[in-house]
Protein backbone atom coordinates (compact mmCIF):
# COMPACT_ATOMS: atom_id res chain seq x y z
CA UNK A 1 0.00 0.00 0.00
CA UNK A 2 1.32 3.52 -0.77
CA UNK A 3 0.19 6.83 0.91
CA UNK A 4 0.91 10.14 -0.31
CA UNK A 5 0.38 13.06 1.05
CA UNK A 6 -1.32 16.63 -0.44
CA UNK A 7 -0.33 19.30 2.20
CA UNK A 8 -3.25 21.60 0.41
CA UNK A 9 -5.66 24.08 2.39
CA UNK A 10 -6.01 26.85 -0.09
CA UNK A 11 -9.67 27.16 -0.65
CA UNK A 12 -10.98 26.49 3.07
CA UNK A 13 -13.16 29.51 4.57
CA UNK A 14 -12.90 29.19 7.85
CA UNK A 15 -10.29 27.35 10.26
CA UNK A 16 -6.46 26.91 9.07
CA UNK A 17 -3.50 24.83 9.14
CA UNK A 18 -5.17 21.72 7.83
CA UNK A 19 -2.19 21.69 5.34
CA UNK A 20 0.11 20.71 7.93
CA UNK A 21 -2.17 17.62 8.87
CA UNK A 22 0.09 15.07 6.87
CA UNK A 23 2.76 16.04 8.80
CA UNK A 24 1.44 15.76 11.76
CA UNK A 25 0.03 12.46 11.38
CA UNK A 26 3.41 11.17 10.08
CA UNK A 27 4.80 12.12 13.37
CA UNK A 28 2.14 11.07 15.63
CA UNK A 29 2.35 7.81 13.95
CA UNK A 30 5.73 6.91 15.47
CA UNK A 31 3.30 6.18 18.46
CA UNK A 32 1.44 3.92 17.25
CA UNK A 33 1.87 -0.16 18.64
CA UNK A 34 1.14 -2.22 15.38
CA UNK A 35 -1.05 -5.14 16.92
CA UNK A 36 -4.28 -4.86 15.42
CA UNK A 37 -7.36 -7.28 16.82
CA UNK A 38 -9.30 -7.50 13.83
CA UNK A 39 -6.21 -7.90 11.14
CA UNK A 40 -3.43 -9.27 12.50
CA UNK A 41 -0.13 -8.11 11.24
CA UNK A 42 -1.47 -6.91 7.98
CA UNK A 43 1.05 -4.18 7.92
CA UNK A 44 4.27 -6.53 7.31
CA UNK A 45 2.49 -6.34 4.06
CA UNK A 46 3.96 -2.88 3.34
CA UNK A 47 2.38 0.33 4.17
CA UNK A 48 4.63 3.26 2.13
CA UNK A 49 4.81 6.77 2.73
CA UNK A 50 5.41 8.88 -0.69
CA UNK A 51 6.47 12.05 -0.05
CA UNK A 52 7.88 12.64 -3.53
CA UNK A 53 5.99 15.83 -4.52
CA UNK A 54 4.63 16.96 -1.01
CA UNK A 55 7.41 19.90 -0.83
CA UNK A 56 6.21 20.91 -4.01
CA UNK A 57 2.49 21.19 -3.28
CA UNK A 58 3.19 22.61 0.36
CA UNK A 59 5.59 25.88 -1.53
CA UNK A 60 2.66 26.14 -4.13
CA UNK A 61 -0.17 25.98 -0.97
CA UNK A 62 1.91 28.41 0.97
CA UNK A 63 2.41 31.37 -2.47
CA UNK A 64 -1.49 30.84 -2.57
CA UNK A 65 -3.05 30.75 0.85
CA UNK A 66 -2.77 34.46 1.31
CA UNK A 67 -4.42 35.23 -1.86
CA UNK A 68 -7.36 33.24 -0.67
CA UNK A 69 -7.40 35.17 2.55
CA UNK A 70 -7.77 38.28 0.83
CA UNK A 71 -10.69 37.05 -1.58
CA UNK A 72 -12.49 35.47 1.46
CA UNK A 73 -12.12 38.93 3.70
CA UNK A 74 -13.29 40.56 0.48
CA UNK A 75 -16.67 38.89 0.33
CA UNK A 76 -17.20 38.84 3.99
CA UNK A 77 -17.01 42.34 3.97
CA UNK A 78 -19.98 42.42 1.54
CA UNK A 79 -18.46 43.57 -1.37
CA UNK A 80 -17.90 42.33 -4.90
CA UNK A 81 -14.82 40.77 -6.41
CA UNK A 82 -13.21 43.01 -9.09
CA UNK A 83 -9.73 44.16 -10.57
CA UNK A 84 -6.89 42.49 -8.29
CA UNK A 85 -9.19 40.15 -6.24
CA UNK A 86 -10.42 38.54 -9.18
CA UNK A 87 -7.01 37.89 -11.12
CA UNK A 88 -6.13 36.13 -7.90
CA UNK A 89 -9.11 34.31 -7.94
CA UNK A 90 -8.17 33.28 -11.50
CA UNK A 91 -4.76 32.07 -10.06
CA UNK A 92 -5.67 30.15 -7.98
CA UNK A 93 -7.91 28.14 -9.97
CA UNK A 94 -5.61 27.75 -12.40
CA UNK A 95 -2.60 26.88 -9.95
CA UNK A 96 -5.32 24.48 -8.29
CA UNK A 97 -6.32 22.88 -11.39
CA UNK A 98 -2.71 21.75 -12.16
CA UNK A 99 -2.10 20.12 -9.04
CA UNK A 100 -5.70 18.18 -9.50
CA UNK A 101 -4.11 17.05 -12.56
CA UNK A 102 -0.74 16.52 -10.89
CA UNK A 103 -2.67 14.24 -8.17
CA UNK A 104 -4.87 12.09 -10.74
CA UNK A 105 -1.63 11.29 -12.09
CA UNK A 106 0.12 9.94 -9.07
CA UNK A 107 -3.17 8.27 -7.72
CA UNK A 108 -3.38 6.96 -11.71
CA UNK A 109 0.37 5.37 -11.79
CA UNK A 110 -0.09 3.83 -8.73
CA UNK A 111 -3.00 1.93 -9.20
CA UNK A 112 -1.59 0.83 -12.32
CA UNK A 113 1.22 -0.70 -10.77
CA UNK A 114 -1.02 -2.77 -8.99
CA UNK A 115 -0.82 -0.65 -5.64
CA UNK A 116 -3.22 0.21 -2.63
CA UNK A 117 -3.45 3.96 -2.53
CA UNK A 118 -4.09 5.87 0.78
CA UNK A 119 -4.22 9.29 0.47
CA UNK A 120 -3.91 12.01 3.35
CA UNK A 121 -4.96 15.32 2.74
CA UNK A 122 -5.02 18.95 3.84
CA UNK A 123 -8.51 20.29 2.53
CA UNK A 124 -10.86 17.90 1.87
CA UNK A 125 -11.04 19.37 -1.94
CA UNK A 126 -7.69 17.58 -2.91
CA UNK A 127 -9.18 13.59 -3.01
CA UNK A 128 -11.20 14.69 -6.24
CA UNK A 129 -8.84 13.13 -8.37
CA UNK A 130 -7.78 10.46 -6.45
CA UNK A 131 -11.65 9.17 -6.48
CA UNK A 132 -11.71 9.77 -10.07
CA UNK A 133 -8.89 7.76 -10.86
CA UNK A 134 -10.30 4.59 -8.54
CA UNK A 135 -13.01 5.22 -10.13
CA UNK A 136 -11.36 5.14 -13.51
CA UNK A 137 -9.79 2.07 -12.96
CA UNK A 138 -12.89 -0.10 -11.80
CA UNK A 139 -15.22 1.23 -14.33
CA UNK A 140 -17.14 2.88 -11.70
CA UNK A 141 -18.47 0.02 -9.89
CA UNK A 142 -17.40 1.26 -6.68
CA UNK A 143 -19.44 2.94 -3.89
CA UNK A 144 -18.17 6.23 -2.06
CA UNK A 145 -18.55 6.12 1.53
CA UNK A 146 -18.50 9.86 2.62
CA UNK A 147 -17.87 10.56 6.42
CA UNK A 148 -18.46 14.02 7.33
CA UNK A 149 -20.18 16.88 9.10
CA UNK A 150 -20.58 18.26 5.80
CA UNK A 151 -22.13 17.61 2.58
CA UNK A 152 -19.76 18.92 0.31
CA UNK A 153 -22.03 19.06 -2.67
CA UNK A 154 -22.62 22.79 -3.20
CA UNK A 155 -22.21 23.86 -6.69
CA UNK A 156 -19.20 26.78 -5.65
CA UNK A 157 -18.03 28.28 -3.23
CA UNK A 158 -16.70 31.88 -3.25
CA UNK A 159 -16.05 31.17 -6.46
CA UNK A 160 -13.20 28.25 -6.56
CA UNK A 161 -14.11 25.04 -8.83
CA UNK A 162 -12.65 22.72 -6.97
CA UNK A 163 -13.60 23.75 -2.89
CA UNK A 164 -13.82 22.12 -0.54
CA UNK A 165 -17.54 22.63 -0.02
CA UNK A 166 -17.63 21.23 -3.79
CA UNK A 167 -15.73 18.08 -3.87
CA UNK A 168 -18.74 15.35 -3.71
CA UNK A 169 -20.89 17.43 -5.92
CA UNK A 170 -17.86 17.25 -8.18
CA UNK A 171 -17.40 13.66 -8.15
CA UNK A 172 -21.17 12.83 -8.44
CA UNK A 173 -20.71 15.04 -12.02
CA UNK A 174 -17.51 13.92 -13.42
CA UNK A 175 -17.18 11.67 -16.54
CA UNK A 176 -16.05 8.41 -13.85
CA UNK A 177 -18.80 8.97 -11.14
CA UNK A 178 -19.24 6.15 -8.49
CA UNK A 179 -22.05 3.72 -8.64
CA UNK A 180 -23.43 4.83 -5.12
CA UNK A 181 -22.56 7.81 -3.14
CA UNK A 182 -23.46 7.33 0.68
CA UNK A 183 -22.78 10.19 3.74
CA UNK A 184 -22.70 9.38 7.24
CA UNK A 185 -22.07 12.02 9.83
CA UNK A 186 -23.95 14.70 8.07
CA UNK A 187 -25.20 17.71 10.04
CA UNK A 188 -24.23 20.77 8.39
CA UNK A 189 -25.92 21.52 5.06
CA UNK A 190 -28.30 23.90 2.78
CA UNK A 191 -31.60 23.05 0.40
CA UNK A 192 -29.32 23.41 -2.72
CA UNK A 193 -27.46 20.11 -1.27
CA UNK A 194 -30.43 18.50 -0.49
CA UNK A 195 -32.13 18.90 -3.73
CA UNK A 196 -28.76 17.44 -5.18
CA UNK A 197 -29.19 14.81 -3.05
CA UNK A 198 -32.91 13.58 -4.19
CA UNK A 199 -31.81 14.14 -7.92
CA UNK A 200 -28.32 12.07 -7.47
CA UNK A 201 -30.09 9.36 -5.03
CA UNK A 202 -27.59 10.16 -2.81
CA UNK A 203 -28.20 8.16 0.90
CA UNK A 204 -27.95 10.51 3.48
CA UNK A 205 -27.46 9.50 7.29
CA UNK A 206 -28.30 12.75 8.82
CA UNK A 207 -26.19 12.85 12.34
CA UNK A 208 -29.66 14.03 13.66
CA UNK A 209 -31.28 10.70 12.84
CA UNK A 210 -29.01 8.41 13.66
CA UNK A 211 -28.48 9.92 16.76
CA UNK A 212 -32.39 9.43 17.03
CA UNK A 213 -32.21 5.69 16.30
CA UNK A 214 -29.92 5.25 19.34
CA UNK A 215 -31.89 7.51 21.62
CA UNK A 216 -34.51 4.62 20.88
CA UNK A 217 -32.23 1.75 22.11
CA UNK A 218 -31.26 1.11 18.44
CA UNK A 219 -27.67 -0.51 18.44
CA UNK A 220 -24.94 0.70 16.04
CA UNK A 221 -24.64 -2.98 14.24
CA UNK A 222 -28.26 -2.42 13.33
CA UNK A 223 -27.21 1.46 12.10
CA UNK A 224 -24.37 0.00 10.74
CA UNK A 225 -26.74 -2.79 8.57
CA UNK A 226 -28.75 -0.34 7.40
CA UNK A 227 -25.70 1.29 5.63
CA UNK A 228 -24.77 -1.92 4.72
CA UNK A 229 -28.26 -2.59 2.83
CA UNK A 230 -27.56 0.76 0.98
CA UNK A 231 -24.36 -0.42 -0.98
CA UNK A 232 -25.12 -2.29 -4.41
CA UNK A 233 -21.37 -3.00 -5.31
CA UNK A 234 -18.72 -4.97 -3.60
CA UNK A 235 -15.96 -2.43 -4.01
CA UNK A 236 -15.66 0.88 -1.51
CA UNK A 237 -13.58 3.71 -1.26
CA UNK A 238 -13.88 5.76 2.13
CA UNK A 239 -13.79 9.68 2.02
CA UNK A 240 -12.87 10.57 5.44
CA UNK A 241 -13.07 14.39 6.40
CA UNK A 242 -12.20 13.96 10.39
CA UNK A 243 -15.01 16.70 11.54
CA UNK A 244 -17.23 13.83 10.67
CA UNK A 245 -16.07 12.97 14.62
CA UNK A 246 -17.11 14.56 17.64
CA UNK A 247 -15.34 17.43 17.71
CA UNK A 248 -13.47 16.14 20.82
CA UNK A 249 -11.28 14.05 18.92
CA UNK A 250 -10.19 16.63 16.39
CA UNK A 251 -10.82 20.16 18.45
CA UNK A 252 -8.56 22.04 15.85
CA UNK A 253 -10.30 21.39 12.76
CA UNK A 254 -11.25 24.14 10.14
CA UNK A 255 -15.17 23.99 10.30
CA UNK A 256 -16.28 21.93 13.50
CA UNK A 257 -20.19 21.28 14.18
CA UNK A 258 -21.12 19.55 17.48
CA UNK A 259 -21.92 15.75 16.68
CA UNK A 260 -20.51 13.46 14.97
CA UNK A 261 -19.33 9.79 15.40
CA UNK A 262 -17.10 8.34 18.03
CA UNK A 263 -14.15 6.65 17.05
CA UNK A 264 -14.86 3.01 17.62
CA UNK A 265 -18.05 3.74 15.51
CA UNK A 266 -15.94 4.90 12.35
CA UNK A 267 -13.59 2.13 12.73
CA UNK A 268 -16.64 -0.43 13.82
CA UNK A 269 -18.14 0.18 10.53
CA UNK A 270 -15.19 -0.52 8.56
CA UNK A 271 -14.81 -3.79 10.21
CA UNK A 272 -18.53 -4.17 10.12
CA UNK A 273 -18.06 -3.69 6.15
CA UNK A 274 -15.06 -6.58 5.24
CA UNK A 275 -16.76 -9.06 7.89
CA UNK A 276 -19.68 -8.81 5.30
CA UNK A 277 -17.67 -9.55 1.92
CA UNK A 278 -17.14 -6.21 0.84
CA UNK A 279 -13.61 -4.68 0.02
CA UNK A 280 -11.79 -1.72 1.11
CA UNK A 281 -10.17 -0.59 -2.38
CA UNK A 282 -9.07 2.86 -1.50
CA UNK A 283 -9.64 6.09 0.99
CA UNK A 284 -8.68 9.51 1.52
CA UNK A 285 -8.35 11.77 5.45
CA UNK A 286 -8.80 15.06 5.14
CA UNK A 287 -9.17 18.15 7.61
CA UNK A 288 -6.50 16.63 10.51
CA UNK A 289 -5.24 19.91 11.84
CA UNK A 290 -2.30 20.31 14.71
CA UNK A 291 -2.01 22.75 17.12
CA UNK A 292 0.47 24.92 15.44
CA UNK A 293 3.21 24.06 12.34
CA UNK A 294 5.49 23.96 15.26
CA UNK A 295 3.63 21.28 17.47
CA UNK A 296 2.64 18.31 15.00
CA UNK A 297 2.60 15.95 18.12
CA UNK A 298 -0.27 17.22 19.12
CA UNK A 299 -4.11 15.37 19.91
CA UNK A 300 -5.24 15.72 16.75
CA UNK A 301 -2.32 14.21 14.42
CA UNK A 302 -2.74 11.18 17.53
CA UNK A 303 -6.10 10.47 16.81
CA UNK A 304 -5.16 11.68 12.55
CA UNK A 305 -2.52 8.64 12.62
CA UNK A 306 -4.80 5.91 14.54
CA UNK A 307 -7.58 6.56 12.24
CA UNK A 308 -5.19 6.22 9.06
CA UNK A 309 -3.81 3.56 10.54
CA UNK A 310 -7.15 1.52 11.03
CA UNK A 311 -7.88 2.56 7.28
CA UNK A 312 -4.24 1.26 6.18
CA UNK A 313 -5.15 -2.25 8.24
CA UNK A 314 -8.59 -2.82 6.92
CA UNK A 315 -8.20 -1.97 3.44
CA UNK A 316 -5.00 -4.27 3.64
CA UNK A 317 -6.93 -7.29 5.27
CA UNK A 318 -9.97 -6.84 2.32
CA UNK A 319 -7.36 -7.21 -0.26
CA UNK A 320 -5.42 -10.80 0.83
Amino acid sequence: MVIFPVPWEVTTSYGAGTSNGPASRLVCSSQIDLTHLDTGAVYERGIYWDEAKSKAWKKLNDQLKPMAKKITKQLESGKPLKGEFLKMQKTINEKGEKLHQEVYQTAKALLAEGKLVGMVRGAHSAPYDAIQAVSEKHKGDVTIIHIDAHADLRNSYQGYKHSHASIMRNVMESQNPPKKLIQLGIRDFCQEEMDFMAEYDISCFYDRDVKRRMFKGESWYSICQSILEQIPTEKIYFSFDIDGLNPSLCKNTGTPVPGGLEFEQATELMNYLITHKKKLIGFDLCEVTPDSPKDLDCWDGNVGSRLLYNLSCYTLFSNK
